[in-house]
This record gives C-alpha cells, structure tokens and sequence, in this order.
C-alpha cells in the first residue's frame, strides 16, 4: 500500500459548486445541469463510472463529506474505484479495491500529499498467503482496538474491520475485511500514534463496511467506533512481568528483550507485544489472535510450519523464526504466535521461539481465562 503522505499544509478550498453539493439531495437535484455544463466545456468528468461531486461518494458510496474531510482536510480528491465482486478468476480472495489521492499546491504547482488505500478481500486460510505480511501490517502494536465489540483495530497510519460471518460466511475460511492503510508499510511514524488520524482512519473503515455491506444486500450496520485507547510507545521491559502479562517470567534472552510496547485497551481481535533490544526495529512479537475467524489465517503455519507442538488442549509447529499454537477455549479458537523478527546472534537463532513459546502460551492463556496450557515442544 504505498502511497503519498502529506508535506504541504496549503491546501485549496473546495470550490462553491462542491460545497453547495455536500447533501446528495443537492446534489440530485443539479445533476443534469451540471453534467450539461461540464460537457459543454470539453471537462471529462466521468472516472470509474461515476461523476465527481455529483455521483455516490467515494468507495462504493460510503465515506461521507464528513470522512472525506477527516481524513484529506478540504484538498482536491481523486477517487479510483473497482467494482466489488468476487474474483473473477474464482479464488473469491479479492472483492474490490477503492484509492483515494489528495492534492496540494506547493512551490507553484499542485502535487499529490497524501493517498489512502481500501481494500475488501476475503484473507486466505488455505495457503497461508496473508499469514505473515497482512498481520505485520493489520496486527502491530501500534494499532489500538476500535472498541464497542468492533472486530478490528487503528492506527494512524492502518486500520481494518471484520464483516460479520453473517453476510459473507466463515468456517473455516479467513474473515472478509476491510482495510486501508497510507503510507509505506512497516514505517512507524509519529502519525501512527496520533488520535485524530487513528480516529479518522477507523471511523473511515466502518463506514466502508456498512456500505459493504448495503452493496451486498447484508441485513445490519455497525456504529461508529468509540474513542479508541491510545497506542503505548516503547518502554523498559519488565522481566517478570514481560508484555503487561502477568506470569509471563522471559526464560531466556533477557538481555535481548530490554524494551516493548503493546496494543492498548483488551476486547479487541488481538492482543499483540512488540519487543526490541533498542527501542528500534522490533525484534520479537507476541500475538495473540482471540477472533476465531481471524485465526484462521494461520492454518498453512499450524499444519506445515515446522516440527510438531502437541499441548493441553492444542497444538502448532515450530520453527527458527516462528512457533504458532492453537487452543480450543470457551469462546473458539485462540492463536498465540511467538516470531523473531531480527537476527539477534548465533545465540538466540537457534533457541528463540523454542525458549520462548510455553511461557508465552501458559501466561496468555491464563490471562484471557484460557489455562492452564501446558506446551510439550518437540526433540531437538
């Protein structure tokens, strides 16, 4: 999702006939004479079948004036939008894809300064596709829960929303979401942590939903999200009390492990700890994925990830740079993943999530009610 981000805080006022247009009622009522005067003038107005400021509004007629504005200020918008439809090539992995870029005008000309990206996909679980980049982009500690039972999470930078089992269906295939993102991916920049961007940007994604959801002939809505937690920046770890988790006592690689942050706020989708030797580049994460649906994505991990892990009431596989268990709880399936993202020495390389994982496991579990877990890990 690469895009632009803004540099420039000139920005050009929306014109008289755009802000006489805000209500769809004005909007219908001048249509005709506005598409007369456009042809007229030799304007080509039409860009991805609809008719700008005129037609439905961005991203299949979701984001409002007020959405718009929150998210691009009063700058010119350009809207890119697919049609939403299974994919055609039958991988139903793919509905439909919306792109909208802002303009500024700086040193004499206009230039783009920011661009946000929406997808609507169904995330593989079959072939283990979206299981390692989607959830280092959508499952990251800087993301918060969007809260009121919302099944999805925000930054400032990201942010996603599951559509109800009950529009799209499940089983064991992986959610269908929403998400958008700005920016380069794995950047962590300050606007990540910035609550009228991380508000924006969530109140963008449900929105996106409902509409989804009207274009699929779904019964229901969701309400728009509450104020979110603030995202927690890096501090000292505790050993003893590693991640916020009680219980959770690092067996090993403690002079590793010196920093960490963590998802703010409980009752969202996933609970994830990043953890990083300088306050840097994130060596090591923690996740735990408490949405059924969405711990679907992990199943080619938990078949094919490695050596066998066999536990109380679960099971994953292990390997150098990544163990994932599976448990059954009360409330489904739980996924608790242990990944090092960093190569912290000969040392750590060959140890890590084997040292790591059962600790990590027993103390979650206990944590969201889910324990005792005990691990039995394989022979090295």
């Amino acid at each position: 999702m690469a895009g632009t981000d803004e540099t420039d805080t000139t920005a050009p006022r929306r014109s008289l006939l755009r802000r006489l247009l805000r209500s769809r009622s004005a909007r219908t009522a001048t249509v005709a004479g506005v598409i007369g005067a456009l042809l007229g003038a030799g304007v080509v107005a039409w860009q991805t079948d609809t008719l700008p400021l005129v037609g439905p509004r961005p991203c299949w007629d979701s984001l409002d004036d007020s959405a718009m504005t929150a998210l691009f200020a009063d700058r010119r918008t350009e809207v890119e939008e697919q049609r939403l439809r299974p994919d055609p090539q039958g991988n139903r992995l793919m509905y439909g894809n919306c792109r909208i870029t802002s303009y500024g005008t700086g040193s004499g000309e206009e230039r783009a300064v920011r661009q946000v990206t929406v997808n609507v996909r169904r995330l593989d679980s079959l072939f283990g596709t979206d299981s390692r980049k989607w959830p280092a982009e959508f499952l990251a500690a800087n993301m918060a829960p969007l809260g009121d039972g919302l099944p999805g999470m925000a930054s400032g930078l990201r942010a996603w929303i599951a559509l109800p089992q009950s529009c799209t269906g499940g089983g064991d295939s992986g959610p269908a979401v929403i998400d958008a993102g700005r920016g380069q991916p794995g950047l962590d920049l300050d606007s990540a942590y910035d609550p009228a961007e991380r508000a924006a940007l969530g109140r963008a994604v449900v929105a996106v939903a409902n509409g989804v959801m009207r274009d699929f002939g779904c019964d229901g809505s969701y309400p728009a999200p509450a104020e979110t937690a603030d995202p927690v920046d890096w501090a000292d770890a505790d050993p003893r009390k590693f991640c916020g988790i009680e219980g959770f006592v690092l067996p090993a690689h403690r002079e590793l492990l010196t920093t960490t942050r963590t998802v703010a706020g409980d009752g969202g989708p996933a609970r994830v700890c990043e953890a990083s030797y300088d306050r840097g580049r994130t060596s090591a994460r923690f996740t735990t994925v408490v949405d059924p649906l969405t711990a679907n994505i992990f199943t080619g991990d938990l078949l094919d990830g490695g050596p066998r892990i066999k536990g109380t009431k679960g099971y994953g596989t292990l390997n150098a740079t990544r163990a994932v268990y599976q448990a059954a709880c009360k409330g489904g399936r739980v996924v608790f993943m242990v990944e090092q993202l960093k190569n912290m020495g000969a040392s750590a390389a060959a140890s890590f999530t084997r040292d790591l994982l059962p600790a990590y496991v027993d103390a979650e579990a206990r944590r969201i009610g889910c324990g005792p877990e005990k691990v039995t890990l394989p022979k090295e």
